[in-house]
């Protein structure tokens, strides 16, 4: 039976409650986000990793163009899954807050705090007539005064804190590798690799092209950094190489 069986006239309206407390709206935005490309993120010691699938729509389309890795700030990078146009207008939003905090308080800002910001955006979108839940879930990962910090947000507006977390439609497939292999004490290039090993098996499990980002945030230089597809590619081979 569907998760959305018989939902009456209470998906209607995103501010009505079903009688057994659901908000359908909410909950058909959260699919989306379960049916969208898989995206990671990975807290260690050195520093933090994100990546995410890439779908490449048609032939003709520029390899180089994502939308699924941003950059927010130097400390501070996030990945996205769901609808591209929404998840762009709440990246603009987060690097407006993080060069307003630079300009008031002269620091960068903290890794939980654009993350609940981005979250409370979210949540007004969830009880006010007349518009729709962002159809989009955001990990963002950095750098601050704390740490290393994963937090993943989902349309509802709630966020938490992960060690590593995975988002999307090979979730399952990510997480069980997570569990079996993630420790606290990884290295950076221990976690790239990871985070590679992951998103390649996910695709794999579903007969899809193995193409993946990958962006870092080293703990020592704070500044996010884009690894480039040679360098993917060459720790694909070696994952197959270890494997065969």
């Amino acid at each position: 039976m569907s998760v959305f069986a018989a939902p009456g006239a209470y998906d209607r309206a995103i501010t009505v409650f079903s009688p057994d407390g659901r908000l359908f709206q909410v909950e058909y935005a959260l699919e989306t986000v379960n049916r969208g490309a898989t995206i990671i993120g990975i807290a260690c010691s050195e520093g933090i990793v994100l990546g995410a699938e890439e779908k490449i729509e048609t032939k003709l389309q520029d390899t180089n163009f994502t939308w699924k890795l941003y950059a927010v700030d130097d400390h501070l990078g996030a990945a996205v899954v769901g609808l591209g146009s929404d998840a762009r207008i709440l990246i603009d939003q987060a690097r407006i807050f993080a060069q307003s905090n630079r300009l008031t308080y002269d620091e960068p800002i903290d890794v939980e705090i654009m993350t609940k910001r981005v979250g409370d955006i979210k949540q007004l979108y969830t009880q006010h007539a007349g518009v729709r839940p962002f159809g989009v879930s955001i990990i963002f990962g950095g750098i601050d005064k704390t740490g290393s910090r994963v937090f993943s947000t989902d349309p509802s507006g709630s966020y938490r804190g992960y060690k590593a977390v995975a988002v999307g439609i090979g979730r399952e497939t990510v997480e069980g590798i997570l569990k079996d292999e993630y420790r606290e004490d990884l290295s950076l290039d221990d976690a790239k690799k990871l985070a590679v090993k992951c998103l390649t098996q996910a695709l794999v499990a579903r007969g899809e092209p193995k193409r993946i980002k990958i962006n870092v945030i080293p703990a020592e230089t704070q500044k996010l950094e884009v690894i480039s597809d040679e360098e993917i590619e060459n720790m694909q081979r070696g994952l197959e190489g270890s494997e065969s």
